[in-house]
């Protein structure tokens, strides 16, 4: 794929601003992806009217001019027709139709979700920052949701160790939420790469966290769930993942503790691992695996 003209962008943000017919997101991806045409959908949802409604711009027209506005404050973004957008993300139900994002995208990124719950326990949080290290020792990517908790310090144990890091964000890429983590965000997207899915201002809701939680499975090539509760959203994640056919390496700080992790196991691709050593002795697998398939995933969960 190349990259998508700008009529073709316009045509994409239109079909998502208006989602004729009642379409959802993600059928209108799935189309656009299959025509491999926004503007091709555009015109098969949205026929042209013989006498155009007085005083009213075309759609597409005012997704252009939205589209210069965005490009003029500086925000960019990818179309899931983009070359340089993410190829294992592409791949999955859930992928998003645009991207927003500051900071560098890397072809192929090799990345490895670390995530788990906000109100981490100390024990947790040196899991965590043990294995964003070693991590970044191995020139993985470390991907993660810039939540407070098991996030904030995989992303911080990644910097501090001058290795990459993604931080997946449940808002517009405007917005900085949490607000404790302002520097954190300006400093991923300086050194690393901030991704947002969702329109540039848009606050967090509760439906936000959990499409970010299938961005973030499919951009990585395997998740870490560190530690989590019975509600967490790297519940819905690992979960995710699992649909995704991306392993799953949980903690046994997580399996001992929750029912869901429980059941998980003995799924395809979920591994339960005590301590730093064994999570990392997956993870070695798991990347040589995918390194030595040409980057590549069916192998993966066999793992």
């Amino acid at each position: 794929m190349t990259a998508t003209s700008s009529e073709e962008r316009a045509a994409l943000i239109a079909l998502l601003r208006a989602r004729p017919q009642g379409v959802s997101w993600a059928e209108i991806t799935a189309e656009v992806l299959e025509t491999g045409s926004a503007t091709q959908v555009w015109e098969r949802l949205e026929p042209a009217a013989l006498i155009a409604p007085p005083g009213l711009p075309h759609p597409v027209q005012a997704a252009a001019k939205e589209i210069a506005r965005w490009t003029s404050e500086g925000t960019e973004f990818l179309t899931v027709l983009d070359a340089d957008y993410p190829e294992r993300l592409r791949g999955v139900h859930q992928a998003p139709p645009v991207l927003f994002y500051r900071g560098s995208l890397r072809p192929n990124d090799v990345g490895v979700s670390v995530v788990g719950s906000r109100a981490a326990s100390r024990q947790g949080i040196k899991i965590a920052t043990n294995v964003a290290r070693e991590l970044v020792a191995r020139g993985v990517t470390v991907v993660s949701g810039l939540a407070l908790g098991i996030d904030t310090a995989a992303h911080r144990s990644a910097l501090d160790a001058g290795g990459r890091t993604v931080g997946v964000i449940a808002t517009g890429i405007n917005k900085v939420y949490p607000a404790a983590n302002r520097t954190l965000h300006q400093e991923i997207a300086e050194k690393g790469l901030l991704l947002s899915q969702f329109w540039p201002d848009a606050p967090p809701q509760k439906h936000t966290y959990l499409m970010r939680n299938a961005t973030m499975s499919g951009y990585g090539i395997a998740t870490v769930v560190v530690e989590a509760g019975e509600t967490s959203g790297a519940r819905t994640q690992a979960r995710l993942a699992v649909e995704h056919g991306r392993p799953v390496i949980l903690t046994d700080l997580v399996v001992n503790g929750n029912q869901w992790a429980q059941a998980l196991v003995g799924r395809p691709g979920v591994h339960v691992a005590s301590g730093i050593s064994e999570v990392m002795a997956i993870v070695d697998e798991l990347v040589r695996i995918y390194r030595d398939a040409g980057g590549t995933l069916h192998k993966l969960v066999m793992a």
